[in-house]
């Protein structure tokens, strides 16, 4: 099977699923994976002829875009702040958000000598290992729930030539963190069940829900724990960043002041919603 024939399967199979646009976006995915050709030398090659192992890739792949599954997920790899990340279906695809929440810190320690960092909830290490990468005097820890999506941000680490601490823990139900730090941060759980009509089907049906979503009596359940044991963790004039549900800016700000947090910053993100927030424990 040629390269040309490929194409026009994947037009003819998927066009009432995806626009025309993402569909060519899917096929150079693959192709840079499995190939290592762009989309300029697809162009000027359509009778490139396919072994049968790249065939069976790509027929592959038409299967699992059937089902809505990420592409990511297909290719077993994103990218994020310009990094690469390998993924699975035990960690969250990272988001452009949290890119800014990324950005955000960077930008805050960009001029310190040596700061102590803590991510909450790592998944596949986007944050931890990002910060890392472009904070070298920084000591990054994070932490994680599920072993599995442990070893994928080990994997990742080691992808990104980063030192990073890992541990496995449970932020809900442990009393104490591993270390004092300077920065805390986190994107936990935050999509109430009551949400979920509005979470695209790929996401619900391959993304971890331990991840995503959160009990809607108690949306803030892990933003209060985690705030609880930043006030015991943080070094003095030490910050908490984190990723909220853009319905609950106002709720995060009452709950972190609460808590005597001060200088509460709430942020929005490009598409103008409230997106992230900042604390600083006195």
């Amino acid at each position: 099977m040629t390269i040309q024939k490929i194409k026009r399967l994947f037009y003819n199979e998927l066009s009432e699923l995806y626009p025309q646009k993402e569909i060519r976006s899917f096929l150079n995915l693959l192709s840079e994976h499995k190939l290592n050709k762009t989309r300029i030398d697809l162009a000027l090659q359509p009778q490139l002829p396919l072994t049968q192992n790249q065939t069976s890739y790509y027929l592959d792949a038409l299967e699992r875009l059937k089902k809505q599954e990420p592409i990511q997920y297909i290719i077993g790899s994103t990218e994020f702040y310009g990094l690469p990340f390998k993924v699975n279906s035990q960690v969250l695809i990272p988001r452009p958000e949290t890119e800014e929440l990324v950005n955000w810190i960077i930008n805050d320690c960009k001029n310190t000598p040596k700061v102590n960092i803590l991510d909450i909830g790592t998944g596949s290490g986007c944050i931890a290992i990002t910060l890392a990468k472009h904070l070298p005097n920084a000591k990054i820890s994070a932490i994680d729930v599920s072993d599995k999506a442990l070893k994928i941000a080990k994997e990742n680490a080691v992808l990104n030539n980063v030192p990073i601490s890992f541990k496995q823990l449970d932020i809900l139900t442990t009393s104490q963190l591993p270390n004092q730090f300077d920065i805390i941060v986190s994107n936990p759980p935050y999509v109430k069940n009551a949400e979920k009509q509005q979470i695209q089907q790929n996401v619900l049906d391959f993304e971890p829900a331990i991840a995503l979503f959160v009990k809607n009596e108690n949306p803030l359940l892990f933003y209060d724990k985690i705030s609880e044991l930043a006030k015991l963790h943080l070094t003095k004039k030490g910050r908490l960043y984190f990723e909220i549900n853009q319905y609950l800016g106002n709720e995060m700000v009452q709950l972190l002041k609460s808590k005597k947090f001060q200088h509460v910053t709430l942020k929005k993100d490009f598409y103008n919603v409230d997106r992230m927030v900042k604390a600083i424990l006195d």
